[in-house]
C-alpha cells in the first residue's frame, strides 16, 4: 500500500445551521457560505472562502478535507470549486461521529499514513496568517508523540462567557494540561485568567492512528466505507466528551495572534472593514451600525446607534447589536421556505410563492449544468433572460439563449447547460410543490 506523506493535513469543520446570523443564514446557507469579506480586487468573499485561500497561501501542499452534512456539499463546490476535499456526514451527529468520519476518509480514501498527524479547527475563525503558521506548529508538535492530543489554547483578551477555557500546568509555551473548564460567568472567567488559563478555540492535533483506535473502541466498524454506512446509528457526542476531557497525555500550546469566534451579528460586525454592504446608506448621526442589504431595494438608516440591520429573501433583522447574540429561538419558531441556496452549479432566489406557483431566479455558472430529472406533479416553465446554453428535454438537444422559453411537463425529464453565465426564471405551476417532488436520472 502506497501512503501519501509529508503534508499538512487540516479537517476543516463546518457544521451547523448558522442560526444566529438570520437572515443571511440557513439551513442551507450556514453563516461559512456568507460573502462578507472584503478582498483586494473589490470583491468578497466568505468565511470557508476566506480560510481556505489561507491555508493554501501558508501552505500550497496542505491536505485540506471538509468534514460537512450533504447539505452544504453544493454550497462548498460552488465556492471551493469541484476539486475540494469533502468528508460528508450522511446526517449530523455532533463532532466525535465527524472527526472520526474525516479521520478515516483521510486514511482510507484520501491514503494517509496513519502515523502522520492532522490539525482539527473550525472553519469560522477571523484570523491571520500566524494562526495557519500555528496550526502547522501544532501538526509538528503531535509527530513527536509527546502527547497524543496537542491543543491550541488562544491567550484571552478579556474574561470571556462564551469560551471554555483551558487550564495549564505551567506558563511554558507548551505545557501539559491541568484541567477544562466549561463556559463561566464573567467574574468566575475572571479567576480563571489569573490562574493563566486560555480559551478553548476547538483547534487540535493528533496522529490518525490515534482517533481511528478511540473511534473503534466506541465503533464496530471496519474501515470508511463500513463507518459511513452504520453513521445514521451512532450516538451523537461531542470530541471533547469523548475523547479530550478523557486523555491523559495531553498538551496545550499558546496562540497569542488575532483570533476572532465570528458566531454572532456582534462579532461578525466587527470583523467588517465597512459599515454597509449592498444597498443602503446612513445618515451623520448613526453610530456603530452596520447594514448588510442582499435585496435590490435601498435601505435607509437615520439616528441609531450600536445596531445591525439585516435583510435577505430570508426576512428582515433590526437588532441592538449586544440584543443579536439572543436570536436563535426566535429564529427557531420561523418556519419558512428556503428563499436562497447556492448549488454546485450556481445559485438560486426564490421570487415569489403562491398557492399552487413559486417563481424563481437561476443562474447557473459556466459550464455546470443541472442534474437531469423529472417531477411527478408540477409543470415547469423556463424563460432565459441572459446568457447561452442549451437545454435537454426528453433526450432532444436544443440551444437557448435570451428571449427562448422552454415548457416542460409534469413526467417529463430535463436539464439546462450553461455555456456561458445563464439565467433565468423558472415558473413552478402545481398542486403539491415541494423540494422532494424530483427523481433524477443519467444523461446519455
Amino acid at each position: 500500500m502506497q501512503w501519501r506523506m509529508d503534508a499538512v493535513n487540516i479537517i476543516l469543520l463546518s457544521g451547523g445551521s448558522g442560526k444566529r446570523l438570520w437572515p443571511l443564514s440557513n439551513d442551507i446557507r450556514s453563516k461559512q457560505f456568507i460573502k462578507i469579506f472584503k478582498k483586494q480586487d473589490g470583491t468578497y468573499e466568505s468565511m470557508v472562502q476566506r480560510v481556505y485561500r489561507q491555508i493554501k497561501a501558508v501552505d500550497p501542499d496542505a491536505i485540506i478535507t471538509i468534514a460537512t452534512s450533504k447539505a452544504q456539499v453544493s454550497a462548498i463546490h460552488n465556492q471551493l470549486g469541484e476539486g475540494a476535499g469533502i468528508s460528508v456526514e450522511p446526517c449530523r451527529r455532533d463532532t466525535f461521529p465527524a472527526i472520526a468520519l474525516a479521520t478515516a476518509y483521510l486514511v482510507d480514501v484520501m491514503m494517509v499514513n496513519p502515523e502522520e498527524s492532522v490539525v482539527v479547527c473550525p472553519v469560522d475563525p477571523y484570523v491571520e496568517d500566524d494562526y495557519f503558521r500555528m496550526l502547522k506548529k501544532l501538526g509538528e508538535q503531535a509527530d513527536k508523540g509527546d502527547a497524543n492530543l496537542v491543543l491550541m489554547g488562544i491567550e484571552p483578551t478579556y474574561p470571556s462567557e462564551k469560551y471554555g477555557y483551558i487550564i495549564p500546568k505551567t506558563s511554558d509555551s507548551i505545557s501539559a494540561v491541568s484541567t477544562f473548564k466549561e463556559k463561566p460567568i464573567e467574574s468566575i472567567a475572571k479567576e480563571y485568567i489569573v490562574q493563566g488559563a486560555l480559551w478553548n478555540g476547538g483547534v487540535f492535533a493528533y496522529k490518525l492512528k490515534y482517533v481511528l483506535n478511540k473511534a473503534r473502541e466506541l465503533i464496530c466498524f471496519t474501515d470508511y466505507d463500513d463507518l459511513f454506512k452504520k453513521y445514521d446509528t451512532l450516538t451523537k457526542i461531542s470530541f471533547d466528551y469523548a475523547v479530550v476531557e478523557k486523555e491523559e497525555k495531553i498538551q496545550v500550546m499558546r496562540f497569542a495572534g488575532q483570533w476572532k469566534d465570528i458566531g454572532t451579528w456582534n462579532t461578525l460586525t466587527e470583523a467588517m472593514e465597512e459599515n454597509v454592504i449592498g444597498d443602503a446608506r446612513l445618515n451623520e448621526s448613526c453610530e456603530n451600525v452596520h447594514i448588510l442589504n442582499e435585496l435590490s431595494v435601498p435601505v435607509l438608516a437615520m439616528g441609531l446607534h450600536d445596531v445591525v440591520i439585516s435583510a435577505s429573501p430570508e426576512g428582515i433583522l433590526v437588532s441592538d447589536k449586544e440584543q443579536s447574540s439572543y436570536i436563535k429561538p426566535f429564529v427557531d419558531e420561523i418556519d419558512q421556505q428556503i428563499m436562497f441556496a447556492e448549488k454546485s452549479w450556481g445559485s438560486f432566489r426564490v421570487l415569489d410563492v403562491e398557492n399552487e406557483s413559486m417563481t424563481i431566479k437561476v443562474t447557473l455558472n459556466p459550464g455546470h449544468a443541472m442534474n437531469y430529472h423529472s417531477h411527478k406533479n408540477r409543470d415547469e416553465v423556463w424563460a432565459v433572460i441572459s446568457g447561452d446554453g442549451r437545454t435537454v428535454v426528453d433526450g432532444m438537444e436544443q440551444e437557448v439563449k435570451a428571449g427562448d422559453v422552454i415548457t416542460m411537463l409534469a413526467g417529463c425529464r430535463h436539464t439546462v447547460i450553461a455555456d456561458t453565465e445563464l439565467k433565468l426564471i423558472e415558473v413552478q405551476i402545481g398542486e403539491a410543490i415541494s423540494v422532494y417532488d424530483k427523481q433524477k436520472f443519467c444523461l446519455e
